[in-house]
């Protein structure tokens, strides 16, 4: 990796970093930088996860005083994350590369598509809000199956579990949004352990993402909120769409 690549992938991981804290989807700055540099994608995806998850520590951080009263929340759905988490990373670890190079595009699109449709999923689901604190039976198994996507493919785990909880708990955008901030912590650093012991990531650009994405995710944290949704979506799009073409094209 040369200087200009290196630059590129620390600013992909401090973009990474702030998206991650204020919606999800950060990979999806930083995993198309990675195969720019002519890493392969599941090292790509290993480095990544690995990567964000110093980030994700300054996200929960930042959104801490949100999560004052949540202890049971992180509690009871923190559980099915970590399991989720490790089922995702031992797909990616087990299966074929070429499976994930061929799946990969597909769950690209998936999240820039959740992406686009964000405000309207939001807006039925807050329609919609149940009144029940804990969001009742079938909210942990939707957890868990965000923690396997999350622990495979890391891209939008935020916005599929800030829309899973958002259409079950009646409670504020923003104390959810720091629930969702600490279950994707909890994925992003099972799997990054997971891989520290089972996987071989690239060292360098994990140092790169890693200090990115700190800077990324506490400014975020601080000054985050006043940015565009629609602009900062339509980059993110634009960006997924890229990693897409470059996963068909190899």
């Amino acid at each position: 990796m040369n200087a200009w690549e290196a630059c590129v992938v620390f600013a992909a991981g401090a973009g990474a970093g702030a998206i991650n804290t204020l919606v999800g989807s950060g990979t999806l700055f930083t995993f198309p930088a990675l195969l720019a540099c002519g890493i392969s994608p599941v090292t790509a995806m290993i480095s990544n996860s690995i990567g964000l998850t110093p980030g994700s520590i300054a996200g929960v951080i930042g959104y801490r005083r949100e999560l004052a009263g949540q202890r049971a929340r992180v509690l009871r759905f923190g559980g099915m994350s970590f399991l989720g988490a490790l089922t995702g990373g031992t797909l990616l670890l087990t299966l074929p590369e070429r499976v994930f190079t061929s799946i990969a595009p597909v769950l690209i699109l998936f999240a820039c598509a959740l992406i686009i449709f964000q405000p309207q999923i939001s807006a039925r689901l807050q329609e919609r809000r149940a009144a029940r604190p804990h969001g009742g039976p079938l909210l942990p198994l939707g957890v868990y199956g965000a923690g396997v996507y999350g622990g495979y493919f890391v891209a939008a785990q935020g916005v599929i579990l800030i829309s899973l909880l958002s259409s079950s708990l009646n409670d504020e955008m923003q104390r959810l949004n720091a629930l969702k901030n600490v279950l994707a912590l909890i994925v992003n650093a099972s799997v990054a352990l997971f891989y520290l012991v089972l996987a071989e990531p690239h060292w360098g650009a994990v140092a790169l993402i890693s200090t990115g994405s700190v800077i990324g995710g506490y400014f975020a944290a601080k000054f985050g909120r006043r940015l565009r949704p629609g602009a900062l979506r339509a980059l993110i799009v634009v960006i997924g769409l890229t990693a897409a073409v470059q996963l068909v094209l190899r």
